[in-house]
Order: structure tokens, then C-alpha cells, then sequence
């Protein structure tokens, strides 16, 4: 997976290594600058295809092959066979689990070893995370609006920016909290549940009951075929209502699923569900309910009252949001184009920075506070209050002791790095984990599925203060003192 690199890390890998620099230890630390979608948190993705393309880094004869082609003709041969030997045997990666909530400015990845191979890693990591991160904080998001107990599926297959970019929304807005996909390669790779219903063109492929093949359906006991259309007409003439609304939800789609699932239940069998494509949904959904639960009243069939409804269309934050506000009886929502393709903000704006070089702690100083690097290789803490939310998270040069439970904490919070403040937390948890080393993953990495539970627990731990979608209240970032110092001691140096 090397070659997963932009041209100018080559260029500047030929500079290190002819300036004999290349193997000075390093650190480099993976964040983002802002959160996603105007909200106050992103959920962490990707991690594990981190891990796996850290193991596969080596350069091929064709990659050495390819490069010498690209690189200027001036390039030695000598720095040609050294990349050969290239390896990730001597980067150790620590990292927040996937699925953990993260917030601006606080390192979730960081990586030691060779500054060569140190850089040459940028573009890979944050290829294989930003996006992955970005696809299930929206996901997460959609969930919050949901609340816990709406079905939301992701059918968004066709809309996504190519193969890859499908595989991945379908795998990470599983984890940030969606049930299903559409997607059946995604399903038979990652192992997500996978569903769907019907499209407006397989209705409209038949123009009469004449074309339907094979027409007979066996009771579900046992017994004598029965031709399934002439008994859904039997019902139908009894005067009561797939895909509703390819013609009209109340003439045509509504009296035509009863009479089918009336016969289906004279049978033995019980109807799946509809769905909603067009027009007021909410509105739509409560008249369906309406009619279905006379319908089971009437021919005392009680299940028809809890017939799942499916919506579609375009669906988007602003309109959960006004199924909230107008009250429905959707159970299922398909999300789409809003959901993989990201429009309200198309990348997180991941950023790898070098914190440390050769033992000594850099930044980078600008003018903008937002931009500036926090030097040095760190340690991150999680603080808890009495309530067991997280109030802070605290970075900590790597040598420094852990804070302790109850212990009282001098931190200058960014964005007031000039005041000192004093914090005492109920918990502490250090966030990072090593989970590379040697050239190899060090533990078994968890199930998909684990790592969704673990996102869910993470979003329910945010004060509400915190986990709210629109002007949340900024969740705060601070550093101890001995970090704030070194921040101060290198800002004078560099001016």
C-alpha cells in the first residue's frame, strides 16, 4: 500500500535521506481542526484500515520501477534500493478506539518512527480515516435525530462517488449507528444486515393481474394451492388499501396492499411492509396507519396496525426534523445522497502534523490559534464529572504522570492559553491505545458491530449540552501546565 503517497512525500523523502536525516525518530499526530457539520464532535472511523494498510507499507519491484520513472533522472539509484527495504517495523501507532467521539484539536493518531517512513504515511492515514470519520458523524447524526427506536437503512449505493466510496459509507454509517444497508456487497464483506423493498419500475413492468407467474401460493400450514391475485381481488371487492405510491398512495397503492396482505393472512403469511417515496411523508404515514389499523379492526387481523411504514426521498437532517416536529408513524427511513455524499460538508479537513523530531519537541506558529500545532508527543486524557459525562480533554506531554481521580488539575484551555485553570475529576480515562507495533497490529481489532456499540455508548456519554446538532456548547480542550509552558517557551523562540 505504499505507493498511497502524493509525489511531493517522495521528493521530500529523497531531501531527508540525502541530507542523512531520514532515520531520526519522529512523531506525527492526526487531528482535525473544526467539527463537522457546524455541530461540536466527530466520531472516529477508519482506524482499522488504518492498521491494515500501516501492515501491507512495503515498496514492490514495480513500485521502485514505477517511481524511477517519476522521479527526476538526477534521483540516485542508491535511494531507489532503499526504499525496497522500506518497512513500518520500526512505527509504533497509538490511537483512540474507532468509534470513540472526538473533538477539534485533540490528537486521535499518533505516530512515532523514522521521519521517512513518518511522512510517507500522511496521505495513506488520512485517506483511510478522514472520510471513514466524516460518513459516521453524519450517520451519528441522523441517528440522534432519530431517536433509538426508528429503523434508519442506508440506500445509497448509486449516489456515492464511485465503488469504494459506497463500500465505505455503507461500512462506517453502520458504525455511526444506522441498521442496515442496500448494499449486498457490503453486507457479504463487512457482514452489515441488508434490506430493501421494491422499485417503482417492477410495478410498473406489469400492466394486469394476466402477466403475474406463478399466480399460486400454498397455505403456509399446508394444503391446496391457491391462486394468490383472484384472492387479493376477492378482498378487494370488499370495498377497503411494496411501493404505494407509484400511481396514487389513497386510490390505487393503499386498497391494492390490504386486499394482497388480507389474502397473505388468509394463507397464513404476514406482509413485510410499504414504503413512501412522494409527498408529505409524515402526513402520508399517519393516513396509512389510519387506514391499516381500520383495516385490521374491521377483519380483525391485529397485526395490520403495526404494518411497518417506510419513507424515502431525498431524505435529510431537516426532515427528520420535521417528522419530529409534525409528529408521524414512519418506522423505517432510507437515507441516501444526504448521507454518503456528505453535501453539508464534504471532507472533516483532517490534518498530519510532525509534533516531534529527534527528541525535540516543533510546531507550527501562525497567526491563526486555530492552526497552530501543539508540540511534543502527548497523551490524551478524558475527564468525567459526577454525572459521568466527559467535561475536557486534557493533553499531556507523553513523560508527564497520569492525572488521578479526585486530583486537583492546573490546565490552560485552548483558546485561553494565557489563564490557568483548576479542575478536579470524578474518572480519568487515557484515550490512547498502542495498537501497532513491530510491523504488526497488536490485538485482535474489534467486530464492526462492537465497534458500533462502542460509538452508540460514546454518544450517550456526551452532555446534552455537548451532543446537541445545532450551536452545541463548545466542548472544551485544555493542556497541563508543563505542555502550556513548552508551547510558550517555543512560540518565543520562533518570533
Amino acid at each position: 500500500m505504499a505507493p498511497l503517497a502524493d509525489l511531493y512525500h517522495l521528493t521530500m523523502a529523497y531531501g531527508q535521506w540525502r541530507a542523512g536525516r531520514h532515520r531520526l525518530p519522529a512523531t506525527a499526530a492526526l487531528f482535525f481542526r473544526r467539527a463537522p457539520f457546524q455541530g461540536g464532535f466527530a466520531l472516529l472511523a477508519g482506524v482499522a484500515e488504518g492498521l491494515r494498510g500501516l501492515r501491507a507499507f512495503r515498496f514492490s519491484a514495480t513500485d521502485v520501477a514505477y517511481l524511477r520513472s517519476v522521479l527526476p533522472t538526477t534521483t540516485e539509484d542508491a535511494f531507489f534500493d532503499y526504499l525496497a527495504t522500506l518497512d513500518t517495523s520500526e512505527v509504533t501507532v497509538s490511537a483512540m478506539p474507532e468509534g470513540s467521539v472526538v473533538f477539534p484539536r485533540v490528537p486521535f493518531l499518533q505516530v512515532k518512527g523514522p521521519l521517512l517512513v513518518v511522512q510517507l504515511l500522511e496521505t495513506m492515514l488520512l485517506c483511510l480515516v478522514s472520510y471513514a470519520s466524516l460518513v459516521a458523524t453524519n450517520a451519528a447524526r441522523f441517528r440522534l435525530l432519530a431517536g433509538p427506536d426508528m429503523k434508519l437503512m442506508e440506500i445509497g449505493l448509486r449516489r456515492a462517488q464511485g465503488p469504494d466510496g459506497a463500500l465505505s459509507a455503507s461500512k462506517y454509517s453502520y458504525i455511526g449507528g444506522f441498521d442496515s444497508t442496500s448494499n449486498i456487497l457490503a453486507g457479504k464483506l463487512f457482514g452489515i444486515p441488508v434490506g430493501g423493498t421494491i422499485a417503482h419500475s417492477f410495478i410498473m413492468s406489469f400492466t394486469s393481474l394476466e402477466e403475474v407467474e406463478p399466480r399460486e401460493l400454498s397455505p403456509l400450514a399446508g394444503g391446496q394451492p391457491v391462486d394468490l391475485p383472484a384472492l387479493a381481488e376477492s378482498w378487494l371487492r370488499r370495498n377497503f388499501q411494496g411501493l404505494l405510491d407509484t400511481y396514487c398512495v389513497k386510490r390505487s397503492g393503499l386498497p391494492n396492499f390490504c386486499a394482497v396482505a388480507l389474502a397473505l393472512h388468509q394463507l397464513g403469511y404476514k406482509a413485510i411492509g410499504v414504503r413512501l417515496d412522494s409527498g408529505d411523508l409524515a402526513q402520508q404515514s399517519k393516513e396509512v396507519r389510519k387506514v391499516l389499523r381500520a383495516c385490521g379492526a374491521h377483519f380483525q387481523v391485529p397485526w395490520f396496525e403495526t404494518i411497518p411504514i417506510a419513507v424515502s426521498n431525498d431524505i435529510s437532517e431537516q426532515s427528520l426534523e420535521e417528522f419530529s416536529r409534525e409528529g408521524s408513524d414512519i418506522d423505517v427511513i432510507g437515507v441516501g445522497t444526504n448521507l454518503v455524499t456528505c453535501p453539508l460538508q464534504p471532507t472533516l479537513g483532517c490534518v498530519y502534523k510532525l509534533v516531534e523530531v529527534n527528541n525535540s519537541p516543533c510546531l507550527k506558529l501562525t497567526e491563526d490559534e486555530e492552526k497552530m500545532t501543539i508540540p511534543g508527543t502527548k497523551t490524551i486524557y478524558r475527564l468525567y464529572d459526577a454525572d459521568g459525562h466527559p467535561f475536557m480533554d486534557l493533553m499531556a506531554l507523553e513523560e508527564e504522570p497520569s492525572p488521578s481521580a479526585g486530583q486537583e488539575l492546573v490546565v490552560h484551555f485552548l483558546g485561553q492559553l494565557g489563564e490557568a485553570s483548576t479542575v478536579i475529576p470524578v474518572t480519568v480515562e487515557c484515550l490512547h491505545q498502542t495498537y501497532f507495533r513491530n510491523g504488526q497490529v497488536r490485538e485482535p481489532l474489534p467486530s464492526l458491530l462492537e465497534v458500533r456499540n462502542h460509538a452508540q455508548v460514546s454518544l450517550s456519554q456526551l452532555h446534552p449540552a455537548h451532543r446537541q446538532l445545532h450551536n452545541p456548547q463548545p466542548y472544551p480542550v485544555a493542556v497541563t501546565e508543563k505542555l502550556h509552558h513548552l508551547l510558550a517557551e517555543l512560540q518565543e523562540a520562533t518570533q
